[in-house]
């Protein structure tokens, strides 16, 4: 990106994400999409002469305290609290611990060294307020998903985030001199659930690595996760919670066997990812739940898998599903068409905005419309196809360079016009009117 006449110059972001390593694996515990998004953003901005410093919490003892990923890019690992044994719902009590982190990071750097700091969930934009205050910077926060939203699409076992988090995120809200939405929708709910100023609301849609997620060989794809050449294979890609209802998958498979027999010789369904949030504190116990369906030899419980094998998954599958109860975007629904795959969905969230015309949404999680839909999908070649057609022409204009030229853009926005408050900082602060601060 070249800064346009007039404009500020940006040369470094302090990209905090503090709950989750952008080095992680995707699929299990805490690491998900929002991973992925991370550091595919970091990458592309270095790209366009934009360096990035990745702030995580250490997990590990045997972490390094910095990682340059690639030129440009360097994540740098926070001591907050224990290395291991702390759930996310336990680092509120860490912000403090991992600001200071930063701090002497930042003291050690010369003055103006982070022209902006940008960061990603509520917890990370407790310290990105902090940081971005502290160095008279402008701050920039995503929230990828939102207390206020995911309380009003519970799953089933499911608990409500509490009220701490939904006063965290209020905050955080009221301080970023931007907001980044995933979609409109995600965009007009930050207006209607928390009061956000619409004019402080950009929306970058998520992308996907369209040089890696590409469509390919059926019969290869197969051949190399070990799955038969005429299968019928449904995929499930994702954390194992129930928020993105695996579940559903599983009894829409067995509705399938009890309409027709003698497609169980030839069903197998493959759910990709390790357990996570409450579905670790409460697994949802997948293999009791296919045993009691009648269907346990014909499902595929997969660890998590690196990215080169995750697009073999993608391409053997004749329809994936995402069934949850709701999503900011849905980054598995668009590496799925980019793959060259349909999607069966949840009408929720930003989930229409990721499917497109390359798959079929479905209004709820009823067992006989989740079967119908898939069936639609993996029975009938003829509509496959043209689905397949649709879902990676649709994919395809979902690559990550345009997330980041449009994030630079909204970058350079805030360096230029930084938000007049509300309320000021100490009122912010404090809850006290500043009259009564001596």
């Amino acid at each position: 990106m070249t800064a346009a006449e007039g404009a500020p110059a940006l040369h470094r972001v302090a990209m905090v994400t503090v709950h989750t390593s952008p080095l992680a694996q995707p699929g299990s515990g805490d690491a998900g999409g929002m991973n992925v998004y991370v550091l595919e953003v970091a990458r592309q901005l270095a790209r366009r002469g934009i360096g990035v410093d990745l702030f995580t919490r250490t997990t590990s003892a045997t972490q390094p305290a910095v990682v340059e990923v690639e030129p440009g890019v360097v994540v740098r690992h926070v001591a907050a609290g224990p290395y291991e044994g702390l759930s996310k719902e336990d680092l509120p009590g860490q912000l403090c611990a991992f600001a200071a982190g930063m701090m002497r990071v930042a003291a050690h750097a010369p003055p103006g060294y982070y022209d902006l700091v940008h960061s990603h969930y509520w917890l990370s934009g407790q310290v990105g307020w902090l940081a971005a205050d502290r160095w008279g910077v402008p701050l920039v926060h995503t929230m990828h998903t939102m207390a206020r939203v995911k309380n009003l699409h519970l799953a089933d076992g499911d608990v409500p985030e509490p009220l701490g988090r939904e006063i965290g995120e209020a905050q955080v809200v009221e301080a970023a001199d931007r907001l980044v939405a995933n979609t409109d929708r995600e965009a007009a709910e930050l207006v209607e659930l928390y009061g956000a100023d619409p004019d402080r609301v950009a929306v970058a849609e998520p992308g996907v690595d369209l040089t890696l997620f590409t469509p390919g060989s059926v019969a290869q794809a197969r051949a190399s996760i070990g799955v038969p050449v005429d299968a019928v294979l449904l995929g499930f890609v994702g954390r194992i919670q129930p928020l993105k209802a695996p579940d559903v998958l599983l009894k829409a498979a067995a509705e399938l066997v009890r309409r027709d027999p003698a497609l169980r010789s030839r069903l197998v369904v493959a759910v990709l990812g390790g357990a996570s949030g409450a579905g670790a504190r409460n697994p949802m116990g997948l293999p009791e739940l296919a045993r009691s369906l009648g269907i346990e030899d014909l499902v595929r419980l997969v660890p998590p898998v690196d990215r080169p094998t995750l697009v073999q998954w993608y391409r053997a599958a004749d329809v994936i599903a995402v069934p949850s109860h709701n999503e900011s975007f849905g980054l598995v629904a668009v590496e799925a068409q980019a793959c060259g795959t349909p999607v069966v969905a949840t009408n929720t969230g930003g989930l229409p905005t990721a499917v497109g015309p390359g798959g079929l949404l479905v209004d709820g999680h009823d067992t006989a419309s989740w079967a119908t839909a898939l069936a639609a999908v993996a029975l009938h070649p003829e509509r496959r196809a043209g689905l397949s057609r649709a879902a990676a022409e649709h994919a395809s204009g979902f690559g990550w360079a345009r997330t980041a030229d449009r994030l630079a853009e909204v970058y350079v926005d805030a360096m230029a016009r930084p938000r007049e408050a509300s309320i000021n900082d100490a009122e912010l602060l404090t809850g006290i009117p500043t009259a009564v601060i001596p």
